[in-house]
């Protein structure tokens, strides 16, 4: 059919289909598809932007009311940043679990309240759709398998599947940077996996009784006794420090398949949440560095993480189709977990629970940001080489005399272009070879 009987045929139907009611469109939008081959989609879309004839109106797509307005939005966005930009699940309960004190904080008025606790998990997405931005870098462990005792200690593969607080999976995170050379700090990284309550105590280097006597320090901060532990198999696990230590104190001791992180999935999660989106990625080595990590790991991010960040914890998965689903319970802090279970000391839980009432998450949050500006100032950045552009003098002296001589032999004996990264604002400095 030709272009000018296609519209005039159009036109026609157009005024039919816009006095029909809701069953006659249906029976228009068939006959129409069927006369000219258009998908039903197609047809409806032209139909809409058809313009108006013979003074028949258009009715209007009613548009929703805006229910949350821009001073609801800015309190979510405020809360969002004070808690370190969590998902919106668990954005929504901290909402409420937070409201006592940001109702003194930013004087919310009882309107702005009710919409706090009633807002969606969706809606708080779409809000901040904008908003959010996140770094994805690769990590890549620096961890060699041990082989002593490897046939004594089993291997645990199966999910948990663990009701009672407890067994807990252990790992360590490396603050190397960019260069694996030389001694530098570790982060000894515990899970429990009932509750998802979590402690980290920094320890140099990643010999067996330095992480042994780590462990020790983060067993007194429990607020439950441990009962199983599941590690990976690097030397600094599978030894005989950390082996005896489990066999005297009748704690069940068992191991990841070699190169299979799934196994210790828990602790996985929590080395990036707990410690690698906090700390980062570069090279820790002195004791300095050491002192801040543990006063932040032993003090406030503990209480910020345990008592005032609540997580969701997987029911179950099943499939519809090529689709996989995965059911999650409502968001609860590892506290309120512990609480529920009437096996562990209730005087330790009854005393964090009166901690969290007389402790602002907000100041509290402000004083880890702080702490962590202070760690960040305590990096170490090693010379690389690479090719790059000749910097100013000006900014060669930032270095220090002994990392300005040290760029200088290397550019001159490889005859390569070298950089580091200055202590003031990080930026990298080139020395020329020529």
């Amino acid at each position: 059919m030709r272009l000018e009987l296609r519209m005039e045929y159009l036109g026609t139907i157009w005024e039919r289909y816009h006095k029909a009611s809701k069953t006659s469109k249906g029976k228009i939008l068939d006959e129409l598809c069927q006369a000219l081959s258009y998908n039903r989609k197609y047809a409806i879309r032209k139909l809409a932007t058809m313009p108006q004839k013979r003074g028949c109106k258009l009715t209007q797509r009613r548009r929703r009311e805006r229910v949350y307005d821009s001073e609801v939005l800015w309190v979510v966005e405020r809360m969002w940043k004070a808690a370190n930009y969590p998902w919106s699940v668990r954005l929504k309960e901290i909402l409420r679990l937070w409201l006592p004190w940001a109702r003194r904080r930013y004087r919310l008025r009882s309107e702005v309240e009710e919409k706090l606790l009633s807002i969606s998990a969706s809606t708080i997405d779409r809000a901040l759709r904008e908003k959010k931005g996140s770094l994805k870098r690769r990590l890549y462990g620096r961890t060699k398998p041990g082989t002593l005792l490897r046939h004594q200690i089993p291997v645990k593969c199966e999910a948990w599947d663990v009701k009672q607080a407890g067994y807990v999976e252990i790992d360590l995170v490396s603050h190397s940077g960019e260069s694996g050379s030389g001694e530098f700090i570790y982060s000894l990284n515990l899970t429990d996996i009932s509750s998802g309550w979590v402690e980290t105590q920094a320890v140099m280097g990643k010999g067996e009784a330095g992480v042994r006597k780590a462990l020790d320090l983060i067993v007194q901060r429990l607020p439950f006794a441990l009962v199983g532990i599941d590690s990976d198999n690097g030397s600094e696990f599978i030894n005989h420090h950390l082996w005896k230590y489990c066999d005297d104190q009748d704690i069940q001791f068992t191991r990841s398949r070699p190169y299979k992180k799934d196994d210790n999935a828990h602790v996985e999660q929590k080395n990036w949440t707990h410690v690698r989106r906090l700390v980062g990625w570069d090279r820790y080595d002195s004791p300095q560095a050491l002192e801040a990590m543990n006063e932040l790991y032993g003090e406030e991010l503990r209480l910020f993480l345990n008592l005032f960040q609540p997580s969701v914890k997987r029911k179950g998965t099943w499939r519809r189709g090529a689709r996989k689903r995965r059911l999650y319970d409502r968001p609860q802090t590892p506290l309120d977990r512990l609480l529920v279970s009437q096996e562990l000391d209730q005087g330790k839980l009854l005393e964090l629970k009166t901690l969290r009432e007389q402790t602002d998450p907000f100041e509290l949050s402000e004083t880890v940001n702080q702490k962590l500006e202070r760690i960040w100032e305590l990096a170490h950045y090693r010379p690389q080489l690479v090719s790059g552009q000749k910097k100013s003098k000006s900014q060669l002296n930032e270095l220090s005399s002994v990392e300005r001589k040290t760029l200088e032999a290397i550019s001159q004996v490889f005859r390569v272009n070298v950089y580091a990264r200055t202590k003031k604002g990080g930026e990298l400095v080139t020395v020329s070879h020529g």
